[in-house]
């Protein structure tokens, strides 16, 4: 149904995203980017792709 993370997105920000509850990419626009950046195992790249994963359907992080 188009909820899924980006598929080349790393096992240790897919292990993050799921320790923080977070399985759908929906749910990534209730958090910002900072806050997502300080769960373990989520770098730059990461967050890079999840923000291009959020672009393309006209949504993005909290501000």
């Amino acid at each position: 149904m188009g909820n899924e993370f980006p598929p080349k997105l790393g096992k240790p920000a897919q292990r993050a995203l799921a320790g923080a509850g977070y399985v759908r990419l929906e749910q990534l626009t209730e958090v910002s980017e900072k806050e997502l950046s300080k769960l373990h195992g989520m770098g730059p790249k990461a967050i890079g792709q999840l923000r291009e994963a959020l672009q393309e359907k006209g949504l993005s992080f909290r501000k």
